[in-house]
């Protein structure tokens, strides 16, 4: 899928980005019809896979960076990239700034040329695939003489996490790379981040970062991981208070159970609390951080805060 919220996020950081997309391929790839990477001046995104055939790709797309026309090429995976996939793979080009973002639509499927050689109209594959989008509701990528159509991704799920200690670190470095997540991360000092944060993840700073919640959307999803119990209980109050699709708090079931009796004093109702996930994290993976972030992701890909477990230490 066409990830237009990850475009536009490198957009802004970035100024100008170039995407190269698998169009089609035949026979081995390395990557399915669709996978795709941002690359920019000093960096990049995503991957369309295949070693060599990424590291020639992103050569190209640099070399675009300046400017250029959309274009398309189709490559052997052979000997001349130092593999034997015998495979064959159509990569797009497009060059993408403020002004062109402005004109990829927020749902649907992007239809579009890519190609100096490609016809004025669209090619009958391609309006067969909008009649499929729009009637049917299916949608995949498509590739037919010059002309691309691909399905916008859904708006990114917005995940706040609250902590920039071992386990929010751990689990913004898991959550990062993975598509259609929207990463928010807050803590009360700059000092209290990595130097080096990830593409697309927006750090907030607050010495009070509970006044935060009120920013955050409705349909937010919490991660609660701060190194204060205080902070940690003011934190799903106001979470409680404000609204959101999941929260999940770090913890051990003596600290949970403190938790909802205070929040009941507060005034929240016994469903709402038990709406909160604590402990979170699979007992199963281990302790360290890394293994209770790759299990608290593994839980929000396929069960989201559905997992918890009787003793997850902070």
């Amino acid at each position: 899928m066409f990830d237009r919220d990850a475009l536009a996020r490198s957009v802004k950081t970035q100024g100008a980005v170039v995407r190269v997309v698998i169009c089609a391929h035949q026979g081995s790839s390395p990557r399915e019809a669709g996978a795709a990477m941002l690359v920019w001046a000093d960096g990049q995104s995503g991957t369309i896979g295949g070693g060599a055939l990424e590291l020639d790709a992103t050569q190209k797309a640099r070399a675009m960076l300046p400017g250029g026309a959309a274009r398309v090429e189709k490559i052997a995976l052979g000997p001349s990239l130092g593999q034997c996939c015998g495979g064959a793979v159509t990569l797009g080009y497009e060059r993408f700034d403020e002004t062109s973002l402005a004109a990829i639509p927020e749902t649907g499927l992007f239809v579009r040329p890519v190609s100096s050689q490609a016809g004025t109209e669209a090619p009958l594959a391609i309006r067969r695939a909008e009649k499929a989008a729009r009637g049917e509701g299916v949608a995949a990528t498509r590739y037919a003489q010059g002309w691309l159509a691909e399905p916008l991704s859904p708006r990114a799920r917005p995940v706040w996490i609250w902590g920039a200690g071992h386990v929010g670190r751990a689990l913004v470095s898991v959550l990062a790379p993975l598509p259609g997540l929207s990463l928010t991360w807050i803590d009360t000092a700059e000092a209290r981040f990595p130097e080096t944060v990830p593409p697309g993840v927006t750090r907030r700073i607050a010495e009070a970062p509970q006044t935060l919640v009120s920013d955050a959307p409705k349909d937010a999803e919490h991660y609660i991981l701060t190194f204060s119990h205080a902070l940690d209980l003011d934190l799903c109050h106001r979470a409680l208070s404000h609204g959101f699709a999941a929260c999940g708090l770090i913890g051990s079931a003596s600290k949970w159970a403190r938790f909802r009796s205070r929040l009941q004093a507060l005034g929240h109702d016994p469903r709402d609390i038990a709406r909160i996930a604590c402990p979170i994290g699979d007992p199963g993976f281990g302790k360290h951080p890394q293994a209770i972030a790759v299990s608290v992701a593994a839980a929000i890909l396929f069960q989201p805060f559905r997992v918890s477990v009787k003793e997850t230490a902070r």
